[in-house]
């Protein structure tokens, strides 16, 4: 208690010298985020990096409003937000520090283990509604997605529902930690999550970008050879302006310390 007592003291003083590094955005980043801080403050006690969630987009709409050092983000930043950074007389910079595998998730209950894309783009856009119409049980699906600031959303609207747009009424999480919760308490339930977050509570799915002749797991091993097909960067994205501050703590994510932590957290290095 003493130790995060003190921990919290040093932190509020850094913050009002203002020396304190802020990074915000991405869920699916927050975990990886929080350990390299959490190392790179260990091996530089004169550091302080704060991180926060909230979204890829919360994130980037942070950096555009000065209020975030790093925006930490699971897409790719849009034009017109680049364009409200160039307005604000600033240029922005991207970092790719990892990659995320996708993955599908179900009730561990649940007999069905492999789906095509086309299987659910069906059950996201609600053409689908039915387990027995995928070789399941005769059971309502209940899809849950992320949040329209998350850039996990964009991502899966983008990669699986090929742009297509999710069903009425889904049900969207404010975080991903909320979609596994939710599908390890529902037996009809389906989501989607990055692959660092599986675990007991959720079966991942095998899913197939083939019209169902080849069916892959989700694993480090399967996005690294490429023959699992949802796989997507991770970024950092900050003004040059801050360069100069950031760039150490950056550095060090993509250092070879950085990215043994890339590993141990459940992302594939780069």
């Amino acid at each position: 208690m003493k130790k995060i007592f003190a921990l919290s003291i040093i932190m509020i003083a850094c913050i009002v010298a203002g020396k304190a590094q802020k990074i915000k955005g991405s869920d699916t980043l927050l975990p990886l985020s929080q350990q390299e801080a959490e190392s790179y403050m260990n091996s530089d006690p004169s550091q302080t990096v704060i991180v926060t969630g909230g979204g890829s987009g919360t994130g980037i709409a942070a950096l555009i409003e000065g209020t975030t050092d790093i925006a930490q983000s699971s897409r790719k930043i849009k034009f017109e937000e680049k364009q409200k950074i160039s307005e604000g007389g600033k240029s922005v910079k991207e970092v790719v520090v990892a990659f995320d595998a996708l993955a599908i998730v179900v009730n561990p209950e649940n007999k069905v283990t492999n789906l095509t894309r086309e299987q659910l783009e069906g059950i996201f856009t609600g053409k689908i509604t039915n387990w027995k119409e995928v070789g399941g049980a005769d059971l309502k699906i209940t899809p849950y997605s992320r949040e329209t600031s998350s850039g996990t959303y964009e991502f899966f609207k983008e990669s699986v529902l090929k742009n297509k747009n999710y069903k009425s009424g889904i049900l969207s999480m404010p975080a991903t930690g909320a979609i596994v919760q939710s599908v390890g308490q529902t037996k009809g339930a389906i989501g989607y999550i990055g692959l660092a977050y599986i675990n007991k509570d959720v079966k991942a799915v095998h899913v197939s970008y083939d019209n169902g002749k080849t069916f892959t797991a989700p694993s480090v091993a399967s996005a690294k050879d490429g023959t699992y097909p949802i796989v997507r960067e991770l970024y950092y994205y900050y003004v040059t302006a801050v360069e100069k501050a950031v760039r150490p703590f950056i550095d060090y994510v993509l250092s070879p310390a950085g990215q043994k932590i890339v590993a141990e957290t459940g992302f594939i290095t780069l």
